[in-house]
């Protein structure tokens, strides 16, 4: 197997290799690393919904308000500053596991092993008690699960060639959703499964079960052994050999700066366009995701409703999402696919305003969650494939938590006023109003599509 120094630093549609033909496409996504990135996926997509989504429908059951729900949400900003230790993740050797396992492997399972403990606390906390301690293994969940998000990036981006990437990124994607439905839908119906029958009279908050969500959330610690065992058994990617810093200030010029040096050096006065396009792409959705669950809560839908219109339509839309976003991305380029995304994902939040004045309508709910479903899925799958071309593979897990961190850092601090907002002006205008902050994502994406970039030198074909 070759060790190129260089991922190919252009948009995976400028690159001089020629398209794979249909078969050789599909045929990737059977390949072994293929395969790893769908259960590692699933143990990157499983925390995420635990100290977000999943955390505001418990909340929300327990009574909490809708404005604090939404500040309680910035616990998700620990997404957007895991640029800060990426270069430790990405240089800082783990004795005795880096040596056990390798660099990345190592990472890899110090951060499962932090985001477990965070989830058994999170089980072992009510809410009415005191949000302190829920928030605290919260943040630990955050922190663990940022971490395994840097070292599972560099270990996709070193995993495969330029070319196979859009694919890993495809199996991963479909793994994160998965994940994401069994911490969203999952947890619900156990939460469900475990409750017992509430006092004659029990409504609302009164009525609220901290025992069932224990149950549920230690099932999610658990179910963290999924990418346990894939780290466990899947190889560490060729190692690099790094050269050796003479002096502490060395070190710290290659470790901290020069990552962030190189983008900037290879892209020039485009680096401010990309960043741009990647701090807002996902704006839509992220904020918007954050006031799903108190919606669903507020217009009725039990726990059971909410988990099966996920599990039954939802995973069959996310998983074709993933798989066309992938396979579109081979063949028709990484650009078209991210403006096609853009488009619905958008879209798709106009039907959560439309739903807002139908009430408990199961039907509409299945329509909806359907349609958000596949939007995100082709978009994700597109956008993470367009991060990986941009990254410089002797600094992936730097450069690429530096991307996946501004991706979050905006959306997630303006979601933490979504709870206000609603509020103040209700849910129909709330779900328009983000439906258009994706207007300017459109623009962003044709004016990305336009730049013209030099190869990196040795780049993978």
């Amino acid at each position: 197997m070759d060790n190129p120094k260089f991922m190919s630093a252009q948009p995976a549609e400028t690159s001089t290799a020629p398209s794979l033909p249909w078969r050789d496409a599909l045929k990737v996504y059977l390949e072994p690393a293929t395969l790893r990135m769908l259960a590692l996926g699933f143990s990157a997509g499983l925390p995420l919904l635990l100290v977000l989504g999943t955390l505001s429908f418990r909340l929300r059951e327990a009574g909490i308000d809708r404005t604090t729900i939404g500040y309680l949400s910035w616990v998700g900003l620990a997404y957007g500053f895991k640029w800060v230790w990426a270069p430790l993740v990405d240089r800082l050797p783990l004795p005795p596991l880096t040596t056990l396992l390798g660099r990345r492997r190592g990472w890899l399972l110090l951060a499962q092993g932090v985001v477990i403990a965070g989830l058994v606390g999170m089980a072992l906390n009510d809410p009415r008690q005191g949000l302190a301690p829920l928030i605290w293994c919260a943040l630990l969940v955050a922190f663990g699960s940022a971490t395994q998000d840097i070292a599972l990036d560099a270990f996709r981006i070193e995993s495969a060639e330029t070319r196979k990437q859009a694919a890993l990124a495809a199996a991963y994607q479909t793994g994160y959703r998965l994940a994401m439905i069994w911490a969203g839908a999952g947890v619900l119906w156990v939460a469900a499964w475990a409750e017992v029958a509430p006092a004659a009279g029990a409504t609302g908050a009164a009525a609220y079960q901290n025992g069932a969500w224990k149950t549920a959330y230690l099932v999610m610690a658990a179910s963290m052994a999924v990418g346990v065992l894939t780290v466990l058994l899947s190889p560490e990617p060729v190692r690099r050999v790094l050269p050796k810093a003479r002096n502490a200030a060395e070190w710290l010029q290659s470790v901290l700066i020069e990552p962030f040096a190189d983008f900037i050096r290879r892209y020039k006065w485009q680096a401010a366009l990309i960043l741009s396009l990647i701090a807002i792409y996902r704006i839509s959705d992220v904020v918007m995701g954050i006031m799903a669950n108190p919606f669903y809560v507020d217009m009725g839908f039990t726990k059971d409703e909410v988990a099966t219109v996920s599990k039954i339509y939802g995973v069959v839309m996310t998983l074709a999402g993933a798989f066309v976003g992938g396979v579109l991305s081979m063949r028709l380029g990484v650009m078209r696919v991210l403006m096609l995304g853009a488009v619905l994902s958008a879209a798709s939040n106009l039907l959560f305003a439309w739903l807002a004045s139908r009430g408990h309508d199961l039907t509409a709910l299945i329509a909806v969650v359907s349609a958000d479903n596949l939007a995100g899925g082709i978009a994700s799958a597109a956008f993470i494939a367009y991060l990986s071309s941009l990254t410089n593979i002797s600094y992936s897990a730097t450069q690429y938590a530096l991307f996946s961190s501004l991706m979050l850092l905006l959306p997630k601090f303006i979601a933490g006023y979504s709870g206000a907002f609603v509020d103040a002006h209700g849910y129909a205008q709330f779900f328009t109003a983000t439906a258009f902050l994706g207007v300017p994502v459109l623009l962003l994406v044709a004016l990305a599509a336009r730049i013209t970039t030099t190869k990196a030198p040795a780049g993978r074909q």
